[in-house]
């Protein structure tokens, strides 16, 4: 990829390729050779998911999955759309989370660390160069286990000791982390800020309160499988 093309970030589509143009600032993008190439895949250093003791099969079985009719609905934009991470952020006042590789990586360069951000390392359905892998798993890496289309007890566990972290923590999903933007805004504080990317637009900017979360809930009680059951691990 030369300088003057666009990097590219994923929407929460249930897993359908679609993707978002943001400006990579003009610089040269490395070669696309995503995690793992090295042998130093990211790990959970503190326990992570797993350390309650819960089996793994009731870890990564899906609480949700995205029903048919719910996919045009998740590509409409929950909030104003930035195309610059430098300009977006005069906006965060308080937490900021990060859904995708490439948005993570454009506050990182733009000097913000989000204090969560979940990546899977992919992008375009190919693995994310070696420059954003590294830089997006540099701090605390935790790992969790969400397969495209769905949200996980696995994931709910992983955002909701992400987010009660004292320092920042960088979710690595094995799988997708497109819808985990909802969970997110559904657990989020007053005040945060979740961005994620909109396909051919930019970044989506979603100031949470009150009514976002009552709004996103009510979205996810659409989804198939046990709502309640995804609530009660995020409200912990």
């Amino acid at each position: 990829m030369t300088g003057d093309e666009d990097e590219r970030v994923s929407i929460p589509n249930g897993g359908e390729d679609e993707r978002v143009s943001i400006p990579d600032g003009g610089e040269d993008a490395p070669d696309e050779r995503g995690p793992g190439t090295d042998g130093d895949a990211p790990s959970d250093r503190d326990g992570g998911p797993a350390s309650d003791g819960d089996g793994s099969a009731e870890r990564e079985e899906p609480l949700l999955e995205l029903p048919e009719d719910l996919r045009r609905e998740l590509k409409d934009p929950m909030g104003p759309i930035e195309t610059d991470a430098e300009v977006l952020l005069r906006d965060v006042s308080g937490p900021l989370y990060a859904v995708g590789d490439v948005v993570t990586y454009h506050f990182l360069r733009a000097g913000r660390e989000p204090d969560v951000a979940l990546v899977d390392g992919i992008t375009k359905r190919e693995a994310v160069d070696e420059a954003v892998r590294r830089a997006v798993t540099a701090g605390e890496v935790r790992d969790a286990t969400n397969p495209p289309a769905t949200i996980t007890a696995d994931l709910a566990r992983a955002l909701r000791r992400a987010i009660d972290a004292d320092e920042p923590v960088t979710l690595f999903v094995d799988g997708e982390e497109d819808l985990a933007v909802l969970p997110a805004i559904a657990a989020a504080p007053d005040g945060a800020s979740v961005v994620y990317g909109q396909p051919d637009e930019g970044m989506v900017h979603v100031r949470v309160d009150g009514e976002v979360r009552a709004s996103v809930r009510d979205l996810l009680e659409r989804f198939e499988g046990d709502s309640d059951r995804l609530f009660s691990l995020l409200d912990r």
